[in-house]
């Protein structure tokens, strides 16, 4: 999916005042770029830093995914410890599909530690009884359990779209043949066998729960603004090159012109790069999805009463997403 929203690349100043920002045809406007398999680039016009940053925010740590969260070691006889290893699995890009279905821990009133409503769990269990070529351990040994038994993968990428990702909590192997991430190598005799749980969380308490492997943003490229100072020997110009991607969204700046103080940026530049837990449009809607439930939150709260003896939610309703808790203790392996 390509192309520019304005035909001559600059639309209108991006820099202008906002007195015109709540009219309707003069909202917010996003304009998707490129969108491909594992990136989307989108510009965001009408708005203001703010909330162009607060976007950037969202989805950098507050979309709820799924990642390993406990995991117990029956057998591991490799030479990496149980805590390398249990670190390694915490980073393992498991598919969020459905994720919204799952209840946070904390939430949970249908146990203590975990269940089907808040978890979902995998196991692993790899030996080397007879090569003596080191075994290599990848992602694609977890397998998902049942009461029944193992449910094998449907499929082992990611998907173009959310129904195409794969059940919720399989390990997304993206590589060229399809195993994964390396966990460890066992030599010949040696044996790992382990449960992981895995839970719903967010990227602000634990880097494993982060969708994105990088968001990168960026508003005014020819620097008109000057909110960056540009270090250099002799000339500036000469020394810098020019925007070449996001310049071209813009128009350059002219020789001799005026410097407004009261401008503003007006237009934003997104390029997102999701791990493969959930597809980067996906990433994208669901990050002002966080906005929008964390504004009507906050909403809700200030239309209810201000009288003190009254109990007041607004701690509990303004707090936004948490990770899980095991008896208070935070993650947990």
């Amino acid at each position: 999916m390509n192309g520019y929203e304005y035909s001559n690349g600059y639309g209108h100043d991006p820099y202008a005042n906002g007195d015109t920002l709540d009219l309707s045809d003069d909202g917010p406007r996003v304009t998707i770029r490129t969108l491909a398999h594992n990136t989307i680039d989108f510009s965001i016009r009408n708005t203001s830093l703010a909330l162009a940053n607060s976007l950037r925010r969202a989805i950098l740590a507050e979309i709820p995914t799924i990642a390993i969260d406990l995991v117990t070691i029956t057998t591991n006889t490799s030479v990496l410890a149980d805590e390398f290893i249990a670190h390694r699995l915490g980073l393992v890009p498991l598919s969020a599909k459905d994720v919204d279905k799952l209840q946070y821990s904390r939430d949970c009133d249908n146990c203590t530690d975990y269940c089907e409503n808040c978890s979902v769990v995998l196991t692993l269990d790899v030996e080397n009884r007879t090569s003596d070529e080191h075994i290599h351990v990848f992602a694609k040994a977890l397998f998902l359990s049942s009461q029944s038994g193992y449910r094998p993968h449907h499929t082992l990428h990611n998907g173009a779209t959310t129904d195409d990702l794969p059940e919720m909590g399989t390990p997304i192997c993206s590589d060229e043949d399809r195993n994964g991430p390396l966990i460890c190598k066992l030599r010949k005799g040696q044996a790992l066998k382990i449960k992981a749980v895995a839970k719903k969380g967010i990227a602000i308490e634990h880097a494993k729960w982060a969708p994105t492997a990088a968001v990168g943003f960026e508003y005014d490229p020819w620097n008109k603004l000057r909110h960056t100072q540009y270090w250099y020997e002799v000339d500036a110009k000469e020394e810098w090159p020019a925007p070449e991607k996001n310049g071209q969204m813009e128009a350059p700046p002219q020789e001799g012109e005026p410097f407004d103080y009261n401008a503003e940026p007006r237009a934003f530049y997104y390029n997102l790069e999701s791990i493969g837990t959930m597809p980067p449009d996906a990433i994208f809607h669901n990050g002002i999805k966080v906005l929008q439930q964390k504004l009507a939150s906050v909403m809700t709260v200030l239309k209810e009463t201000s009288d003190p003896t009254q109990p007041n939610e607004f701690d509990n309703a303004a707090r936004g997403g948490q990770s899980p808790d095991m008896n208070g203790m935070g993650t947990a392996y």
